[in-house]
């Protein structure tokens, strides 16, 4: 196709993909004022949570059978761009709309200046020169141009990385054998077997018998098959009708690329043949008594583009494995951090019904995700976010799920731009230590957490002030604002012993004093501040994210701000002779909030007063930097 000059596109950092690694990675480099091209070949973003395949977003903290979280000790939910996205989720979209999900993903994209959103555009093609990447040639598959975009740096975020492999970056595919990487958990020998994929549905109940005839296509499934998945519900628990299922996985044993399509078909016969044997009993049985209870359900909606799970993992200067996450092996180059079990499926899916649909091995602690695995070992220019990393299949059935793929691909972003920013190539990353550690700490700036590492910032004015409160507690003392950590990890399975620094790391003001609570910091000689950075506490420990599991949900704190989080309050400056109200905020669920102001002024004293919370007793603020 001849190009002519409007096709033409370039910008400092292509992300290849928007799901919420691509999301992420987009919005972290665009804020850190590098110039973003997102094209996601959707008409959506959210990949795998979209409202095409619906999946909650899952990460360090776990679910099921292995949860991570206790209050002011285990707080292992992710921060960042993915808790800012969490909180505005959970406020504006209370009636769990995935469709409203969509539009909240699709607004913070639009919301940043420095980034361009561009759906249904696929990337087909990378030109080369040598080792580095050059253009990126693309299709907007809804009007069918096409376009060529030239960038500093590009990042493959699409699971199936196909901007990589159309750059020839080398992958790894299926499972390697247990002496490869001296996995315990791997095969005895290497297949090109891989996880399946799953076509999730829901059902809604209604006030009449609701009844389903299966398509002639659709599987038929006996009780057996289905014994270890529909039936293994505990004790008394009916099923859930209104998500299901997670476990309806199938095509682990072909090529999960170019069989796809083949997967969809076959997905689509399993679930609606799980449904059949839901709504009429197995094959031959009359519908004696109903054991589901399902009679008045009713399909209300499936999906058609499966939800997959594994393809192509990229080798990057470094390899993730199985030692590293169950050892959480310290690297000086981290970026994010996982702690999702180590969560392996039989390839064979629901075809296996001898075998448990999930085999979970515990990751004792919180563990590193290294730069330098998301880095292309053979392409100068080309970095990864989310699972497409370089891992060994065992540690990418951990660093797979999509809040750890988010804060990857914030990891990623903010790398890309700084390397722009400093005019060197994304392989020069992992030896420029004093850069990884600007990249580390403006992660931590941008409420990212990363094990270990604390505010070392020489440009946060608040850490050379005095602060005291109105009141504070044993514990949820008023220094804690500037510990340069803004959580508790030191509980059980938190972060290694040697790197949690114990603490509540936030201030907490005396409950027995009520509200208003303030606290003030106080500068020996005034200092010039322009912008004022608070975090509050939002419930690390929890759950919080959009699914349309009933159970699930009633884990959580959903339709609402999180009841630790401050809701209003005002800031005022003090500059040696009067104090000014500089900013006055209501209704705040956020965690994060960055306040500028209007000019930037000699303060000698900063107060800030909480006068109303979420939910709470008292003021809990985690941090506040000056700048």
């Amino acid at each position: 196709m001849a190009l002519t000059d409007e096709h033409f596109l370039s910008c400092d950092v292509l992300v290849a993909g928007g799901g919420m690694s691509g999301v992420c990675c987009a919005i972290a480099a665009a804020r850190c004022g590098a110039k973003v091209i997102l094209c996601q070949d959707r008409s959506v973003l959210g990949g795998n949570a979209s409202s095409e395949i619906r999946m909650h977003i899952v990460g360090a903290n776990g679910t099921g059978h292995s949860e991570r979280g206790e209050e002011l000790q285990t707080e292992a939910r992710e921060g960042g761009i993915i808790e800012e996205i969490r909180l505005e989720n959970s406020v504006r979209n209370p009636q769990r709309s995935v469709s409203m999900f969509d539009l909240i993903l699709y607004e913070k994209c639009r919301a940043e200046s420095n980034l361009s959103l561009m759906l249904n555009t696929a990337i087909t093609s990378v030109i080369m020169q040598g080792n580095t990447a050059e253009q990126a040639v693309g299709e907007a598959q809804s009007t069918g141009g096409g376009l060529v975009i030239e960038a500093e740096i590009f990042v493959g975020g699409t699971g199936d990385g196909r901007l990589a492999a159309e750059a020839g970056a080398a992958f790894m595919e299926g499972r390697e054998s247990r002496d490869q990487f001296g996995e315990s958990l791997a095969q005895e020998k290497a297949d090109n077997k891989r996880l399946g994929s799953t076509i999730l549905m829901q059902a809604r109940k209604h006030a009449q018998p609701m009844p389903f005839v299966a398509p002639d296509w659709a599987r038929k499934f006996t009780r057996e098959e289905l014994k270890l998945r529909l039936y293994a519900t505990p004790g008394d628990e009916q099923p859930t009708h209104e998500y299901g299922y997670w476990w309806a996985e199938w095509g682990g044993e072909i090529d999960t690329l170019k069989q796809n399509e083949q997967i969809r078909d076959e997905l689509l016969a399993i679930v609606l043949g799980i449904w059949d044997h839901v709504k009429n009993g197995p094959p031959g049985t009359a519908s004696e008594a109903d054991p589901f209870d399902a009679a008045n359900w009713a399909i209300d909606w499936f999906g058609f583009l499966p939800g997959k799970r594994e393809s192509r993992r990229f080798i990057g200067q470094h390899i993730l494995t199985e030692q590293d996450l169950l050892t959480s092996r310290k690297f000086d180059d981290a970026i994010a951090f996982g702690g999702w079990s180590l969560d392996l499926h039989p390839p064979e899916g629901i075809d296996a019904p001898l075998l448990q649909p999930c085999e979970q091995h515990e990751v004792p602690h919180l563990y590193d995700i290294p730069l330098s695995a998301c880095l292309a070992r053979d392409i100068s220019n080309l970095m990864f976010a989310g699972r497409n990393i370089s891992a060994t299949h065992v540690a990418f059935s951990s660093t797979r799920v999509m809040a750890t793929c988010a804060v990857m691909g914030q990891g990623v972003g903010t790398a890309a731009a700084l390397a722009v920013q400093e005019k060197i190539e994304p392989k020069e990353l992992p030896s420029k230590r004093n850069l990884i550690k600007k990249i580390q700490q403006r992660l931590l700036r941008d409420d990212a957490y990363l094990i270990g590492r604390l505010n070392r910032d020489g440009k946060d004015l608040a850490r050379v002030a005095t602060i005291h409160a109105s009141s504070e507690t044993p514990g949820g003392e008023a220094v804690n604002i500037v510990s340069g950590q803004t959580r508790s990890v030191h509980g059980k399975r938190g972060a290694p012993v040697d790197r949690e620094h114990p603490g509540t790391h936030r201030w907490m003001s005396d409950p027995a004093q009520k509200l208003p609570a303030t606290i003030q910091l106080d500068w020996e000689t005034p200092v010039e501040a322009s912008e004022i950075q608070l975090v509050f506490d939002t419930g690390l420990h929890r759950h919080l994210t959009l699914t349309q599991h009933d159970g699930y949900a009633r884990c959580m704190k959903w339709g609402t701000a999180q009841p630790e989080t401050v809701r209003d309050y005002h800031i005022e400056t003090f500059d040696g002779h009067v104090w000014k109200r500089v900013i006055d905020t209501t209704r705040n669920y956020q965690r994060k909030r960055v306040h500028k102001l209007k000019n930037t002024s000699l303060v000698q004293s900063l107060r800030i007063t909480i006068t109303a919370m979420n939910g709470l007793d008292h003021a809990r603020i985690c941090e506040v930097r000056v700048y």
